[in-house]
This record gives C-alpha cells, sequence and structure tokens, in this order.
C-alpha cells in the first residue's frame, strides 16, 4: 500500500477537547477512526478514548497483516467500544452513560469499508467531487430527509445537535455500513466531526482538499474550519488519507511494502497526555482514567 495521511484534533473554542481520532496500518490494511464525545465531568472524551482505542486494539491485534472480514471487524469493534462504554458507567454508578459518535474506515486490497453511528462524517471525493458520504444519525438528517424543513433552515434548527444514535446509549447502536467500495489512484476519504463539516460547507471542503498536497491542505482545512466557527466554534477533528497505486516516492507518502506481517503502526493519543486535549486532571487522576480505561477495553478483548 502507498498513501499520504494526516490527523489533527483541537479545541477550538470549547474549554476541553472531547474528540478522539487514530489510525493504524499493517502491511496490508488501514484503519482510520473518529469519535466525537458526549457528557459532563470529562467522561465525554472517555466514552470517544474508548471507542478509538478498542478500534486500534483490535486492528493491532488482528491485522496480520490483513484483516479475514473488515465489515465484521468493524461491526465488532463498534459494538466491543459500546459495551465497554456501558460498563465504566457502570463502575462508576453514573446516572447518565457518556456517549460517542464514530466513524470508521478500514482499507484493504485497494477497497474502503466503513461504518458509522452517529454525527460525525466520512466523505470520499473523487475527481475533485464527493462521490460518497455517510448520513448523520441525527433529529435534524430527519427533518431534512422527510422534507419538514429546508437544508438551509437546518444550520440554525434549535434541535440540529440532536443525535439518535451513538454508542453509549441505552439501547444498542445502529450500525450503518457503506457497500464495498473500490478506490481509484488520488481518492481522498476524509473523516471528520462536526466542527469540521458543521461550519464548512461541501464544496469549500472539496476545493480545500484538493487544492495543494494533503499534507498542506488537511492543515488549511482545520484553519478555515477554526476562523469561520470563531470564538464559540467546536472541537474539530480529522482524519484524511490520500490513496495512491503507485510507488513512486513523493515525500510525505507512506509505503508499507517492506513491512513484515507481524508490523503494525499505530497512532493513537493515551488518554490525557496530548497537550492539544486541554485537561484540568491531575496526573495522578489521568493515571487513574487510564487504567479503568484500559480495564473496561480489556473485559472485551478476546485473550487470543
Amino acid at each position: 500500500m502507498r498513501f499520504t495521511i494526516y490527523q489533527e484534533s483541537r479545541r477550538g473554542g470549547r474549554a476541553n477537547n472531547e474528540d478522539r481520532i487514530a489510525y493504524s496500518y499493517s502491511r496490508d490494511a488501514l484503519l482510520m477512526v473518529i469519535a466525537d464525545g458526549m457528557g459532563g465531568h470529562h467522561y465525554g472524551e472517555v466514552a470517544a478514548q474508548i471507542a478509538v482505542q478498542t478500534l486500534s486494539d483490535a486492528f493491532q491485534r488482528d491485522a496480520r497483516p490483513r484483516l479475514t472480514d473488515p465489515f465484521l471487524f468493524l461491526q465488532k469493534g463498534i459494538m466491543n467500544a459500546h459495551c465497554a462504554i456501558l460498563d465504566y458507567a457502570s463502575q462508576h454508578r453514573l446516572n447518565d452513560v457518556p456517549r460517542t459518535t464514530c466513524v470508521a474506515c478500514v482499507i484493504q486490497d485497494d477497497i474502503a469499508y466503513w461504518a458509522h453511528t452517529g454525527d460525525s462524517r466520512l466523505y470520499l471525493i473523487r475527481d475533485e467531487r464527493i462521490i460518497a458520504q455517510t448520513r448523520d444519525h441525527s433529529r435534524i438528517r430527519q427533518l431534512v430527509d422527510e422534507g419538514l424543513i429546508t437544508e438551509d433552515q437546518a444550520k440554525t434548527h434549535p434541535e440540529r445537535n440532536l443525535i439518535y444514535n451513538c454508542l453509549g446509549s441505552p439501547r444498542s447502536p445502529e450500525i450503518e455500513f457503506s457497500r464495498k467500495t473500490p478506490l481509484l489512484d488520488g481518492d481522498i476519504l476524509l473523516l471528520c466531526t462536526d466542527g469540521i463539516w458543521g461550519v464548512l460547507p461541501p464544496d469549500i471542503l472539496v476545493a480545500t482538499l484538493t487544492s495543494t498536497n494533503l499534507m498542506q491542505a488537511a492543515p488549511a482545512l482545520m484553519n478555515r474550519a477554526e476562523r469561520f466557527a470563531g470564538p464559540r466554534g467546536d472541537n474539530l477533528s480529522v482524519v484524511t488519507v490520500r490513496w495512491e497505486q503507485s510507488y513512486v516516492d513523493e515525500g510525505s507518502s507512506i509505503s508499507t511494502h517492506t513491512m513484515s506481517q507481524e508490523d503494525v503502526t499505530t497512532r493513537l493519543d493515551e488518554f490525557g497526555r496530548n497537550p492539544d486535549y486541554k485537561s484540568d486532571l491531575s496526573d495522578d487522576e489521568i493515571e487513574r482514567a487510564i487504567e479503568e480505561i484500559r480495564a473496561a477495553i480489556d473485559k472485551y478483548t478476546p485473550n487470543t
């Protein structure tokens, strides 16, 4: 495989960052995942951390160097994350279970497989246009789809932040899957939270990401969204990849053909370790949270 990948998360105008992002790749497969946590007193970020860490851990265990069934991997990973969040809430006797959106994508054999719950989005961009995207699991999307309000009205509607499907809910999440989607050379996949898509229209997303090298275009996209959102903007996060089918060295590209079957590279920030995720927790509280998150995840991790 050869690809260029970029990920970044920012607080925006919020006091704390409850988004979590990660990517992981073996010789033959790539995983990208984003979660947008919901809940007070740091628990939203805990839910998001559990989601991305559960999927990343599973990928590191199973992608040796490929996944047997990418859709089954996504289904099990997302459901295990949901159960781990519920277990964490039970252990802490939380009255209001923390929740999180989740969108995850696997690429293997030049084919993309994705799944989501909530309103964090995935876009597939080809030839400077969006050819596929996820459908938000939100009240506002239902109203638009039913023709009760317009897209313009949705931008300011009082129910625009209501999510009906997520991880951590009392009822099991409904996971929506893509079709198996073959990728072409130059295709761009963008995973992002509503801090990006909520302030930038699709044409701006496309124009910005295709304007220059992805390693320059993606930060420019973040800058643009942060500027548009203003001082009260939401957390904003992206994981984006440009797929390449030639092994011509383009400087910033990652090539996996020399990796061994057992090698897996992961970029995932442990809870409380990234200074960009501003937190007023003490070091001891962060250490305890890390242990508790790990314990919740391990209950749903196979021993083999």
